[in-house]
């Protein structure tokens, strides 16, 4: 029976079967949408005021995005339908990158495919690459045009073309898709300058301040000391425009339904030309209402609802990632429902911030805290976990929890600056502060990981004790990430412990950022290095390989596996534990440089992964900046690890044109540590030192 629905004001809204009449809709894109289609007809008319027309042409743009997508894509997304849950494998791992700083162009990165799946990557995340204005483009984040790739970068042709082969490697693509706003030199805003009214309505313009003015009493500044305020004059119109992030970026108006239907259509254009994964940045702010502080409103799930409903019937399969940096409060609801999805994927930005306050206090109960929260959620909740990535490192950590320990935010947040950027006594870490804001005593923190570990500093001082704790602590961070739930992601340049760029600083359209200096471009002097176990690059390359592809053995990692943390009753050593299958392992992380025992007594007879030596689970001594991964099997006699290694490979699936990666360097061979004795505490002075060289990283100006 055809279902009718009746909107607000009691308009009636037609059925999916009146809806259906007299088109002439291929049965596949007419089954899909019908799945769909009464609850997005109904979100819509809430949203639009029930705007027919409005919604008529959604529809139809929808049908015209099925129509031109191409087959092989078709075919990619008949697949993805059979498996859903694709993307929550054990073997699944991503790799974020700069196009320009990896390869130089589109074409670099399709030559450098081999390498990428040497790190064992099967997703690769594309930093924005679409046409922005050179020195008002915001990292890409300022787009001009959604249908063109900046022409240095190459062309969509271009884009498709290195999906196409991703996809014959059985990796996918993701691309930022930004639409909270547009460019200053978008065809809109060009069109709304020149006083055109129907452009105006896609922004927020008003002929004077008495609005801004009410706006900027509840909405938050995202940039206090680089770009002030959340409104700039517009010379040209003469009026004011709502610009949230930078004057350039103009904030778009999502109440005006021809600015969600064309930017939906740029969305799906990009996945016809085969981005699996769309990220979509400043996901919170979409949507604005005076008197509150535009974050995180109802209507933005509603939108957020449809383009994920709009993606199932144009190109199934099709991911959406939210960026959403936010506390965990306010993240977890971007996931919908299990029943209704918005997002696919979260970052998970609090364990991110969290793991760094960790290190910076060798104190893991706030870690453990978060965690906990984490492991609760259900399974079908995927995040996306990294160490690092192009941007700053925000302190929004949990500081109700934190006061009981002593922790009070405004000094904590200067501890924290201070010590990761090598400020504090006796620290190794080299980093630099963004947005810095004495007022308010706020900064956020830039540096790569392996210069927030120590490497960058101890090769500067030819310590090799220093360089081995910090090689340490970047391998053990690494086995952090790989064993959380979800979906871990490597950074570039971090596979092989590249350092911060500090050249940005000579670049005037760059000076003013520093998050450029973890955005340098890519060493592929220093790539060659990564199989000689000599140098630094071989030993965090081979090393983090290794980690990789134990996860990629063992189904403990799966996705599915139950969580938890363990009490390690030592509050400088996290524990978690996973079980999956008759599958359980105990992992240990020491954020102390010094050895610390795991206070756990675990009954059954575990095995080392990494070294397949029995180790009881038993007051387990983890050496400073290391870790342990222990494992058990309730289903199998005998060792787990052994009988992996002498297990038969199963056939793969015939892909063509495979690489073939080659054997990595092996990860260096942990002993289990003795008992820790007491010692004292060990404070260097502080180097001050800059990385030497140019080659790494260049000299700090």
């Amino acid at each position: 029976m055809p279902v009718l629905f009746v909107g607000r004001g009691g308009s009636c809204i037609c059925s999916c079967t009146d809806m259906f009449e007299d088109r002439n809709w291929e049965k596949e894109f007419s089954e899909r949408l019908e799945q769909y289609y009464d609850e997005m007809k109904w979100l819509y008319a809430e949203l639009y005021n029930n705007d027919e027309q409005a919604f008529d042409y959604f529809i139809s743009m929808l049908h015209k995005s099925y129509e031109e997508r191409p087959k092989a894509l078709r075919s990619w997304d008949r697949k993805r339908e059979q498996k859903p849950d694709w993307y929550t494998g054990t073997d699944m791992l991503g790799m974020q990158m700069y196009v320009g700083c990896f390869a130089g162009n589109l074409a670099g990165v399709r030559s450098h495919l081999d390498y990428i799946k040497e790190c064992g990557v099967n997703y690769i995340h594309l930093m924005p690459l679409l046409e922005s204005p050179e020195g008002r483009s915001d990292g890409g984040y300022a787009v001009s045009d959604f249908r063109k790739v900046q022409p240095a970068l190459g062309t969509m042709k271009d884009l498709s073309g290195l999906a196409g082969d991703c996809h014959r490697l059985g990796m996918s693509v993701c691309l930022d898709f930004v639409m909270n706003h547009t460019s200053e030199d978008h065809e809109w805003a060009k069109r709304a300058k020149a006083g055109e009214k129907e452009y105006q309505d896609r922004y927020f313009f008003y002929d004077s301040w008495d609005v801004p003015n009410e706006y900027e009493k509840t909405v938050p500044q995202v940039f206090p000391t680089t770009a002030p305020g959340n409104f700039t004059w517009c010379e040209e119109a003469g009026k004011v425009v709502m610009t949230t992030f930078y004057p350039y970026q103009w904030d778009l108006n999502y109440r005006n339904p021809t600015v969600f239907n064309d930017m939906t259509a740029d969305m799906l254009n990009l996945c016809n030309h085969g981005i699996d994964i769309v990220r979509l940045d400043a996901t919170p702010y979409i949507w604005k209402t005076l008197g509150t502080n535009c974050r995180n409103l109802p209507q933005v799930h509603t939108l957020v609802r449809i383009m994920h409903m709009a993606a199932q019937v144009v190109c199934p399969g099709t991911l959406l990632l939210g960026e959403v940096v936010m506390e965990p409060s306010k993240v977890v609801p971007y996931f919908g429902t299990v029943e209704k999805p918005e997002c696919d994927m979260l970052y998970n930005v609090t364990t991110m911030a969290s793991t760094w306050h960790t290190v910076a206090t060798r104190d893991v109960r706030l870690l453990k805290h978060q965690l906990g929260t984490v492991f609760e959620l259900p399974k079908q909740y995927t995040f996306l976990n990294y160490l690092r990535c192009h941007d700053d490192i925000g302190w929004g950590l949990d500081y109700a929890f934190l006061k009981q320990y002593g922790f009070e935010e405004v000094p904590h947040k200067k501890y924290l600056n201070d010590y990761l950027k090598g400020a504090w006594y006796g620290s190794e870490m080299r980093g630099e502060l963004y947005n810095d804001d004495p007022s308010l005593g706020d900064a956020r923190l830039c540096g790569t990981t392996a210069s927030l570990c120590g490497i960058e500093a101890a090769e500067y001082e030819d310590n090799k004790a220093k360089l081995d704790k910090a090689i340490g602590l970047d391998l053990t961070l690494h086995a952090f990430l790989l064993t959380q739930s979800g979906i871990p992601v490597l950074y570039s340049g971090d596979e092989i412990a590249q350092c911060n760029d500090y050249s940005y600083h000579r670049d005037p359209l760059k000076a003013d950022d520093s998050r450029y200096l973890h955005r340098g471009n890519l060493s592929w002097e220093d790539v060659e290095k990564r199989h000689d176990p000599e140098t630094v690059q071989g030993r965090v390359f081979g090393g983090i390989r290794r980690l990789i592809e134990t996860r990629k053995a063992y189904e403990v990692f799966d996705a599915k596996a139950d969580c938890w943390v363990v009490e390690t009753w030592n509050d400088h050593i996290l524990g978690i534990g996973r079980y999956y299958q008759g599958q359980k392992l105990i992992a240990l992380f020491n954020f102390s440089e010094f050895d610390q025992t795991a206070w756990i007594n675990e009954a059954e007879q575990y095995y080392d992964l990494l070294t397949g030596e029995p180790r009881a689970a038993r007051a387990v001594g983890v050496p400073g900046y290391g870790f342990a991964w222990l494992i058990t099997s309730y289903v199998q006699e005998g060792n787990p690890v052994k009988l992996q290694e002498e297990k038969p490979a199963e056939p793969q699936e015939e892909k063509p044109a495979e690489l073939q990666a080659e054997k990595t360097a092996e990860l260096q061979e942990e002993k289990p540590a003795e008992l820790p004795k007491e010692k004292p505490a060990k404070s260097a002075k502080d180097s001050g030192a800059k990385r030497k060289g140019s080659a790494r990283s260049g000299k700090k100006d």
